[in-house]
């Protein structure tokens, strides 16, 4: 791993908010309210992508996992919103759930993005930042 990369990573396990895709393959964010763990993980964007995907991971052991990740997942892009294209992974119910949801490519390019993720009971959308160089 490059000292850039290395330093990348350590600054996003530092923060908790904010990774560069440089570590973002190595680096997954998590967000750990109310007994419900999402972790979140953005696949590498190639210049040339159609869709933009990324891995969600949903643990708990006190109540099902009912939401619909296609209704209560946002992708905020230079201030505007997009909402997923499909989800592709373990229906809902159930303490542990996982797949990929995908989002249409927001072209040009942007130099940030935002998932958020508002499960039912959140006060607030759970919030996974990314800066994209």
């Amino acid at each position: 791993m490059s000292s850039l990369a290395f330093a990348t990573l350590i600054a996003f396990v530092h923060n908790g908010l904010i990774a560069t895709c440089d570590a973002v393959e190595m680096a997954a964010q998590i967000s750990n309210d109310r007994d419900i763990k999402v972790t979140t993980m953005l696949h590498a964007i190639p210049a040339d992508a159609k869709t933009w995907t990324f891995e969600v991971t949903l643990e708990t052991h006190t109540q099902a996992l009912s939401d619909d990740l296609t209704k209560s997942a946002t992708l905020i892009v230079d201030g505007k919103q997009y909402l997923p294209l499909a989800w592709d992974g373990a229906p809902p119910g159930g303490h542990h759930r996982k797949g990929l949801l995908r989002f249409r490519a927001v072209v040009p390019q942007p130099r940030s993005m935002e998932l958020q993720i508002r499960l039912a009971g959140d006060k607030s959308p759970r919030s996974f930042k990314w800066l994209i160089k």
